[in-house]
């Protein structure tokens, strides 16, 4: 499975009519949707594709022909992100209508054709589960920690400054998760303690 860091954009004209593809992280999906919907109001549709994960490690799929005829646009652009398997991930398209209909066979390939060139001009990175690990530290240790996380590459995802230490959340592979906890287990005397 792959996914992407951040938002890639690509566009394909067929007979006259332009598709802006853009595909996105999943959390920035929604947030883009609203962003494409206020900079293109005389765009036709946009129509979108995502799959992400629930909370049971199921992959959820869901899709939009956002008014184009039904099964024309959506499920093109779910089945193109399914061949990729990409997870974590929406792909919107806006379309402008260029005055010539393509039928339902041009949509399912303008659509698909559009998926694909965004994805061809992503930078995938191989999809890898995450979780948030909770721990805290003595103010002492900061810099230790700090210099940890970022030559490992760690995502500290939000650190709180309390009387006592630092409460830091971090959001890491099961990989990372068991290299951390090793390094930090040698400082338990010296004040730290996994939440």
């Amino acid at each position: 499975m792959q996914t992407i860091l951040e938002i890639f954009s690509a566009s394909f004209e067929e007979k006259k009519s332009t598709f802006l593809a853009y595909l996105c992280p999943i959390s920035t999906f929604e947030s883009l949707h609203v962003r494409l919907q206020n900079e293109h109001p005389k765009a036709a549709h946009i129509v979108w594709a995502k799959r992400f994960f629930n909370e049971y490690r199921q992959i959820v799929e869901n899709n939009s022909d956002d008014g184009e005829p039904k099964g024309t646009s959506g499920p093109p652009v779910l089945n193109v992100m399914r061949g990729s398997e990409l997870v974590e991930v929406g792909i919107l398209i806006v379309r402008y209508f260029g005055g010539i209909k393509l039928g339902t066979g041009g949509l399912v390939r303008a659509y698909g054709s559009s998926a694909k060139e965004v994805i061809a001009a992503a930078t995938l990175t191989p999809f890898v589960f995450k979780e948030i690990l909770t721990c805290k530290t003595d103010y002492p240790l900061v810099p230790r920690f700090e210099h940890y996380t970022t030559h490992h590459g760690l995502h500290v995802k939000h650190r709180v400054f309390e009387n006592d230490g630092v409460v830091w959340e971090l959001e890491v592979s099961e990989t990372q998760k068991k290299e951390f906890l090793g390094f930090a287990c040698g400082f338990e005397r010296e004040g730290f303690r996994a939440l």
